[in-house]
Parts: structure tokens; C-alpha cells; sequence
């Protein structure tokens, strides 16, 4: 059997999707003429390169999105400056870079390759908030008390400068007690405490978000590993006091952020999670444990239900988180006016809007633009139906980026059980559709479709399946119940 090109395979997925995986030629010429470009002072910046800022984010990334530092009050809140790039500086609206990122909308990562949304000599270098050298940002400031409550949003331009490019799994063991101080955190003076007291306002948003409902699921969602141009293994990335820093400031950033946009009286793209639709099949779920939920959603009581089944069947809570995913529905967004808010049910959040990650997603580079023109007092850069035209095409291109995604984790899974065939495993139902019913199963972690025995089968239900038939270049696996 010829040996299955990965790249290729990558390709595909993303043309099959409607995506173009390479830069039109205008783009180059836009890109060359960036060279030299080094931020400073103008357009009212602050200069806050003094302060410690640092990063944290997989070991072998280079699109920094954001930096963060905080400060202790003496009231004992904490104040937290994150810290997001200034993209939208070097990639001015309309501009061919920024067609093309409107196209793609995203950055996609799909193991052996990743085809970023903007060229890297922008996202991997200029607008990329590396460490030791002088970057134009965006700043939203916020202060945490100790209650977990964010209040006393700010939003400004900035000079800023890494001082430390941190990795999760170091930051991680280091919070854990199992290692000492990351290298990059060390060298610089004051950084471990910086670092610490980031985790400690992280924990109480965590907290007070926990309070109002939050959910935390842990799907095991698996990444394929490649090595020497090979896919090696399915890899889950685990839960971890460093990844929960980031992601607790981000959403506290992200929620800051739309709460200002509302109170100018702006119109914005908003990142959204609506009421369960299957709510009654949640109800379902939890009676299957012997649990009870409400008949009418109640976010809280959900959140409960998730925690007991932590406590109860660990070995398993991938299982029911993403059970429970699936029921909750895709996210999506949505142009959103003054006053408005649909919220996000999962983050347990009334306005959220995605905004620190403009070098890896389109929507957060619109909110940028539209942050940028309140701070100048201009008119808005974008008319209210050209924000439904983008939200539309981003939900869109996301499901798309899901599609591609989901089959380089198929082709990947299918590679790696090919010599396993005939083989039973336990699996739980991911999806049951008129097209087909699937299930996923543990190690791998890998999702195939019932090709024999699927009637009756539900999401969520457990059962015992036996492999029969795989096809990595099309990312088939399939399995027949037992």
C-alpha cells in the first residue's frame, strides 16, 4: 500500500471545505512592504514596556495573540492588563491580507500542517507579541476582588514587551509543585510572583463563574502528533492550572471587552452559546445516572450534574462532557446592538466577545477595528449589515474548520488503528443522525461510524463495538456493535 501523504491529505480537507490554502500573490507584495516596520510611540500609546508582561501558550508557538500582568491593589483586588496585538496596524480593512483572512476566517491547525489566516511574516513575527522586543497592542484592563468579580474596564493603546514566552506544561508542573520555576520565568526578576498572582485572580474568576454555572467539561479532545512528517499518536491535551490561567483571563478579557463596546453604544460581533435546545435530552442523560434536571434549562443545575459525574466516574467524564457538548449545540456568532445579549450558556457569561486572538481568528481583528474607532471617537469602521455578513460567514467557515479538522483526526486515528482491526473496544455515541450514527472511542481516542447494529442508539449512550474496516485516506473507520 503507497504511503499516505499527511500534507496532501491536509490540502484536500481544506479544498473539499472551501478552503484556499495558499496566499494570492498580492498578498506577498502587501507583506513586502511591511519590512522595517517597527511600532512606537505615536497614535497616544502608553509606553508600558517596563512592565512584566509574559506569555503562555504550547511550546512550539510562535502567533502570540496576548500577553498579560497584573498588579495587587491595596484593597487586596487584583488588577489584570491583558495585553492583545495590534494587528489591525499592519493589516488596514480591505487591504488584500485582510480579504483573505475574511475568506478563511481562521487559522486552521490540523497536526502535521497549520495554514495560518494571516502570512507568518505578520502572525508569526510582526504582529506576534514574542518576547524581547517592542510591540503596539491593545490593552483591556479590568480588576478582579475577591469575590471573583471583574469590574472597572479600561481599554487603551499600548507599547509593550514580552519578558517571558512561558509554555503551559512547565508553568503547569511548576504551579503544581512538581518542578521548579519554568527558565524564562526565572531570569527575570519578580516573575514567579507575577506569574502566581495571575493564577490567584484566574482561580477567583474561575470561582465566581463556577457560582453562576459555569461548565467545565473536558471532552479529550485529540490533536494528531506528527513526527519526522509522520502521524505518531492521538494526543489529548490536559486539563491544568496553567491552561485554566489563560483561559479564565481571556474570558474575563473577552467579556470586558464586549461590556465596553455595549456602554459606547456600538454594535459588535458577539460569540455566543444559546439555551440548550436538547434540554430534554439532557434531562435524559442525567436520569440514565440515576440524576434529576429541571424540565425548564437551568444552567446551574446542568453545572451540578457535570461535577457530581467528575466526582462519581472520572475514567469516563470525557465520555459524558462531550455528550454533553453535543447537546448544548455549536457556538456561533452574532451582530449584537446596544443592549442586546443573548449571552454564553456554557461560560455562564451575559456578553462575551471574542477579541484576544487576532493573529489566529477573523471576528477578534472586527473587534480590534472596532475598539480602535471608539478610542479615536470615529464613526464605526463597519455598517450593521456588513457585521451580519461576517458573523454569517464565520459561524459558516467554523463549522467548515470543525469538518476539516475532525477529518485529519479521522485520517490520523484511522492510520493509527489499522493494525488493530478486528479488535473490541468501549465507545459512547458522539452523534446520531439520518446519515449516520458514530461513536468514539477511548485509546485512541477516536470517533468512527456504526456501519451495523445503530438503531435505537442515542448521544450519549454507551455500548461495546468491534473494528472492522478502516480507510486512512478518506478518514473512514468503522465499527459494528457487539
Amino acid at each position: 500500500m503507497a504511503k499516505l501523504d499527511i500534507v496532501r491529505a491536509a490540502r484536500k480537507a481544506l479544498a473539499d471545505n472551501g478552503f484556499t490554502a495558499d496566499f494570492e500573490p498580492a498578498i506577498a507584495s502587501e507583506v513586502a512592504a511591511l519590512d522595517g516596520h517597527s511600532p512606537t510611540l505615536s497614535d497616544g500609546r502608553r509606553d508600558l514596556r517596563a512592565l512584566l508582561w509574559s506569555s503562555i501558550d504550547n511550546r512550539e508557538s510562535r502567533d502570540l495573540d496576548q500577553i498579560e500582568v497584573s498588579e495587587r491593589l491595596p484593597n487586596g483586588d487584583i488588577r489584570v492588563l491583558v495585553g492583545i496585538a495590534d494587528v489591525d496596524a499592519l493589516v488596514p480593512k480591505g487591504s488584500a491580507i485582510d480579504e483573505h483572512a475574511a475568506h478563511a476566517t481562521a487559522t486552521l491547525y490540523t497536526g502535521l500542517a497549520v495554514f495560518p489566516m494571516l502570512p507568518e511574516r505578520l502572525s508569526n513575527e510582526l504582529t506576534s507579541l514574542l518576547p524581547n522586543v517592542d510591540r503596539a497592542a491593545l490593552v483591556v484592563e479590568f480588576t478582579v476582588d475577591g469575590r471573583g468579580d471583574v469590574a472597572h474596564e479600561a481599554v487603551y493603546r499600548a507599547l509593550v514587551r514580552n519578558r517571558a514566552q512561558l509554555v503551559y506544561e512547565d508553568v503547569a508542573a511548576w504551579l503544581a509543585g512538581g518542578a521548579g520555576e519554568p527558565y524564562a520565568a526565572a531570569v527575570v526578576v519578580g516573575m514567579a510572583e507575577q506569574v502566581r498572582m495571575q493564577a490567584e485572580a484566574a482561580a477567583r474568576i474561575q470561582s465566581a463563574r463556577k457560582a453562576r454555572g459555569a461548565l467545565e467539561l473536558d471532552t479529550g479532545e485529540a490533536h494528531p502528533v506528527a513526527r519526522d512528517g509522520e502521524i505518531v499518536a492521538l494526543e489529548t491535551v490536559v486539563p491544568s492550572a496553567s491552561r485554566d490561567l489563560i483561559a479564565e483571563l481571556m474570558v474575563a478579557a473577552n467579556s470586558s471587552i464586549a461590556r465596553y463596546i455595549d456602554e459606547h453604544g456600538r454594535s459588535a460581533i458577539r460569540r455566543i452559546v444559546r439555551t440548550p435546545k436538547r434540554w430534554d435530552r439532557l434531562v435524559e442523560l442525567a436520569k440514565s445516572f440515576g440524576d434529576e434536571l429541571p424540565e425548564i434549562p437551568n444552567r446551574v443545575a446542568l453545572a451540578g450534574f457535570v461535577e457530581r459525574r467528575r466526582v462519581a466516574d472520572p475514567l469516563r467524564f470525557n465520555d459524558l462532557s462531550l455528550a454533553v457538548v453535543k447537546m448544548l449545540g455549536p457556538g456561533e456568532y452574532l451582530r449584537e446592538r446596544t443592549g442586546e445579549a443573548v449571552g454564553h450558556f456554557g461560560l455562564a457569561v451575559p456578553e462575551y466577545a471574542h477579541s484576544t486572538a487576532p493573529n489566529r481568528r477573523f471576528p477578534d481583528l472586527v473587534t480590534q477595528r472596532i475598539l480602535k474607532a471608539i478610542l479615536d471617537g470615529a464613526a464605526p469602521p463597519y455598517a450593521d449589515g456588513e457585521l451580519d455578513v461576517i458573523a454569517a460567514r464565520c459561524t459558516e467557515r467554523e463549522a467548515a474548520a470543525r469538518k476539516v479538522e475532525r477529518t485529519m483526526r479521522k485520517i490520523a486515528a484511522a492510520l493509527l488503528l489499522t493494525p488493530r482491526i478486528g479488535e473490541t473496544f468501549d465507545a459512547i455515541v458522539t452523534g446520531a443522525t439520518p446519515h449516520g450514527t458514530f461513536v468514539r472511542v477511548v485509546d485512541p481516542p477516536a470517533e468512527g461510524r456504526i456501519v451495523k447494529g445503530e438503531q435505537g442508539l442515542d448521544v450519549g449512550d454507551a455500548l461495546r463495538v468491534k473494528l472492522v474496516a478502516t480507510e486512512p485516506s478518506r478518514g473512514f473507520i468503522d465499527f459494528v456493535r457487539i
